[in-house]
C-alpha cells in the first residue's frame, strides 16, 4: 500500500474521536473475549495495575478510558471470528484486520485515522549441525502492533519471536513504560531488529565455513570445491532474511525522524538507534547476497576446471593408446604379401615402436601439464 496516505495523514491531525465503549458491559457475553488472547493488561504511570485474571480487552479499555493509562493485548495467531469482536471494540480498521488475521504480510507502516498498524518479519536461527543443501537456515513468523493513544494490541503469527519476556522486561521499567503506547511499539521493534542482528552473526558462521570448503584443497580422491547445493540453499535463506529487512528500513525511517501524535517525542529518539541497527544489518544481508553469488560462481569455475583437467587426462590417454592401436591395426590386415610377418626381429621390433612412441608421448604430455 502507498505511504503518501500515511505522510499525509502523518501531519494532519485526524478528527476521529476515540471509539466510545458501549454501555451494559457483560463479561460473560464480551465478544472481545478471546481464546487466542495470550495476555491483557491495564498500565497506568508505567505500571500494572490490572492483569488477565479479571480483565477482558473490552473491559480493559473501559478501565482505560474512565481511569488513565493505556491496554495492552496480546494475541495469537487469531482467526477471523476470534479477533472479530476485538477489532470492534477498538474501532480497528477492515484492511488492517484482514492483514493481521491472514499474516503472509511484508513489514510496513500504515496510518488508519487514530491507530497506527505496523507489521514486523521476525527471524529465528534453526541451528543445524551440519549445512546441507536442504537444511533451514532461518524460519520467519510475523508481529502486527496496532498502537492508539490509549491501546496497543500486537497480533503474532508463527513459533517463534514470544514477546512474552519483553512485556516483563518493560514492566521492570516504569519509566520508559509510562511513555504509553508508542514506547511498547518502540520496545517490539528494537526486539525484532535485535533478533536480525543475532542471526546476521549465526548466517556470518554458515558463510564462512562455505566459503572455506569451496576454496580448500580438496583432500586426495574427493571433488574439488564446495557443494553447489548448500550455497544455493543457503542464499535462498538469506534472500528469506532480506524480504524481512529490507522493506522495514522506510519505516523504521519514518518513526525515526517524521512527527506523529501517536509517538511520544522521547521515544522518536530510540526509534532512530533501531534504524541504525536496522541499517547496518540490512548492509551485512545485502553483502552475503553478494558475497554468495561470488563463491557461488567459484564453485562453479572450479566445476568447469576440475572438467576440462578430466577430460585432457582423458584425451591424452586417448592419444596414447592410439599409437599401439594404429599399428595392431596395420598388422591385422590379411595381405598375402607383408614382409615383415615373417621377418625373425619383426615382433620385437614392433613392440619397441609401440613402446617408445607411447614413452614418448606421455613424457611429452606430461611436460605440458595434461597427465
Amino acid at each position: 500500500m502507498s505511504m503518501l496516505p500515511y505522510l499525509r495523514a502523518a501531519v494532519r491531525p485526524s478528527l476521529r474521536r476515540s471509539t466510545p465503549v458501549q454501555p451494559g458491559y457483560d463479561a460473560t457475553r464480551d465478544p472481545s473475549a478471546s481464546s487466542a488472547v495470550v495476555d491483557c493488561a491495564v498500565y497506568r504511570d508505567g505500571r500494572r495495575v490490572l492483569g488477565p485474571a479479571c480483565l477482558t480487552p473490552r473491559e480493559a479499555i473501559r478501565r482505560v478510558r474512565e481511569d488513565g493509562g493505556f491496554a495492552w493485548i496480546g494475541l495469537h495467531e487469531p482467526t477471523e471470528a476470534e479477533f472479530a469482536g476485538i477489532a470492534a471494540t477498538f474501532g480497528l480498521h477492515p484492511l488492517a484486520v484482514e492483514d493481521a488475521v491472514h499474516a503472509h504480510q511484508r513489514p510496513k507502516l500504515e496510518r488508519y485515522d487514530d491507530t497506527l498498524f505496523t507489521v514486523f518479519k521476525t527471524i529465528h536461527y534453526v541451528e543445524h549441525a551440519e549445512l546441507t543443501a536442504t537444511s533451514e537456515v532461518v524460519e520467519t513468523g510475523e508481529v502486527m502492533c496496532f498502537t492508539g493513544p490509549d491501546f496497543v494490541i500486537t497480533v503474532r503469527h508463527g513459533g517463534q519471536g514470544s514477546l512474552k519476556g519483553l512485556r516483563h522486561r518493560l514492566q521492570d521499567d516504569p519509566e520508559l513504560l509510562s511513555k504509553g503506547p508508542s514506547a511498547v511499539l518502540h520496545s517490539i521493534a528494537d526486539h525484532v531488529v535485535d533478533g536480525y542482528i543475532a542471526v546476521a552473526a549465526a548466517m556470518q558462521d554458515d558463510i564462512d565455513e562455505v566459503e572455506s570448503d569451496v576454496f580448500a584443497a580438496p583432500a586426495k580422491g574427493s571433488a574439488r570445491g564446495g557443494d553447489a547445493g548448500r550455497i544455493y540453499q543457503l542464499k535462498r535463506e538469506v534472500l528469506e532474511f532480506k524480504r524481512a529487512v529490507s522493506p522495514l528500513l522506510r519505516p523504521m525511517e519514518l518513526l525515526s525522524e517524521r512527527p506523529m501524535r501517536l509517538v511520544d517525542p522521547d521515544i522518536q529518539k530510540y526509534f532512530r538507534d533501531v534504524a541504525d541497527h536496522l541499517a547496518r544489518v540490512h548492509e551485512q544481508v545485502v553483502g552475503f547476497d553478494e558475497l554468495l553469488n561470488s563463491i557461488l560462481q567459484a564453485n562453479l569455475a572450479q566445476a568447469t576446471v576440475a572438467q576440462n583437467e578430466d577430460m585432457r587426462k582423458i584425451t591424452s590417454w586417448a592419444a596414447i593408446i592410439a599409437v599401439p592401436t594404429m599399428i595392431c591395426g596395420v598388422y591385422g590386415m590379411n595381405f598375402d604379401h607383408m614382409p615383415e610377418l615373417r621377418w625373425e626381429y619383426g615382433y620385437p621390433m614392433v613392440m619397441a615402436t609401440i613402446f617408445g612412441a607411447c614413452f614418448t608421448i606421455h613424457r611429452a604430455l606430461r611436460r605440458h601439464g595434461w597427465l
